[in-house]
């Protein structure tokens, strides 16, 4: 075992990317014996920390590896391989490993126990042992054995590269590859809209229901100053995140309700008041505000064509995108193509001994874990593809 080790640290390995994948596949190789150095401007795992609101929400209770898949609008079916052998099951086991334990939160979210995303990157960093060189490498280049790795301030030759660079950017380091890069464009990010919600920004609302492409999503929004946010809009934002805009969306606010019986039961009760037994006071004003009817008025006075505008709204209420926040995104939808990917290895088509992970790739998942499960898993495998190979 020693003579393996010895032979296998002859070949060096460069991660270009300190984030998640780039530091759970750096951790993997190290712990192998092979040699193996971490390039990032910034302070590694500084990525985490804003991670699931600052308590790093680091997985989704999804066990079967087609389940999991299912949350990515670009990837589920290459992660089919890569979650089958690095699942959600393995993810909680490298966690408790490096002394992080988690609890399940009941919509399937995975935090930490400390429910701090800055303990789990203490605890991560602790336990990575591998070199990490604070350089911004600016390009790779192929030579006749191995890369040449060009940064700010020298030269490295390294026999493997690893890109883990993120969705964010940083596709000029491929510029000497012939590797199709899918052009980025914002994911998981609150939406514009032409409908002023100002006057009710921060209102949320719970459960909401959104169809898309013939299949329902539920979760909560909330309204902001420029359109609107919240979960289940970080869904439509990803799910559509190259429509064309302006684009509608028909929300259901609640969920189908006898509104005449309601009426009938509370005659004497302005509508404004019986609303906001449904949805939250300040949002049945401004509904009431932007149909044109008078909130004060009494439920009796509410004739059948008032009743169907006011339970239309409720039911199917329309918003008009017209932009994302800017400089809002999350995620980005795009990255290197995966056809150009081996999904059992993460390894090149084109070159040999070079290998992607994380959101570098044309992979995107929805809120709730499952981007850092991609970097987790394509990061383990690519080292263990890596591993392999070098044995």
């Amino acid at each position: 075992m020693v003579q393996e080790l010895t032979s296998i640290s002859k070949k060096t390995v460069a991660i270009i990317g300190g984030g998640p994948a780039g530091c759970i596949c750096g951790k993997f190789l190290y712990e192998e014996g092979i040699d193996v150095t971490i390039f990032d401007k910034a302070k590694v795992l500084s990525t985490l920390l804003p991670t699931g609101g600052g308590r790093c929400n680091l997985a989704h209770a999804n066990y079967d590896f087609k389940t999991l898949a299912s949350n990515y609008p670009r990837g589920e079916k290459f992660l089919y391989s890569v979650f089958s052998r690095f699942g959600t099951n393995e993810t909680l086991d490298f966690f408790r490993s490096i002394g992080v334990e988690t609890y399940n939160q009941d919509n399937g979210r995975i935090f930490p126990v400390s429910n701090s995303s800055k303990d789990v990157r203490e605890k991560f960093l602790k336990s990575l042992k591998c070199k990490v060189i604070s350089e911004n490498i600016r390009s790779v280049s192929t030579l006749k054995s191995g890369y040449e790795l060009v940064s700010d301030k020298s030269k490295y030759f390294f026999d493997v590269v690893v890109i883990a660079l993120g969705g964010h950017g940083g596709y000029e380091v491929l510029k000497n590859f012939d590797i199709n890069i899918i052009s980025p464009v914002p994911a998981l990010v609150g939406l514009v809209t032409e409908k002023d919600f100002s006057e009710i920004a921060g209102v949320s609302l719970k459960n909401v229901e959104c169809k898309i492409n013939n299949k329902i999503y539920c979760d909560d929004i909330i309204f902001t100053h420029k359109g609107v946010s919240g979960p289940l809009i970080y869904t439509v934002s990803s799910l559509k995140a190259r429509d064309k805009m302006p684009y509608k969306i028909n929300l259901k606010i609640v969920n189908d309700f006898d509104f005449q019986k309601l009426l009938n039961n509370n005659p004497h009760k302005d509508i404004k008041n019986l609303l906001s037994s449904i949805v939250p006071k300040s949002f049945a004003q401004y509904l009431l505000d932007d149909l044109g009817i008078n909130s004060d008025i009494k439920c009796c006075y509410i004739d059948g064509k008032i009743r169907d505008i006011i339970y239309k709204s409720l039911v199917d209420f329309e918003i008009i995108v017209s932009g994302r926040v800017p400089d809002g995104e999350v995620v980005t939808c795009g990255g290197v193509d995966l056809n150009e990917i081996n999904s059992k290895t993460m390894e090149s088509k084109k070159y040999n001994n070079l290998y992607f992970c994380g959101e570098v790739l044309d992979i995107d998942g929805f809120c709730g874990g499952y981007n850092l499960q991609n970097c987790w898993s394509t990061g383990y495998l690519a080292a263990d593809s890596i591993i392999n190979n070098l044995y």
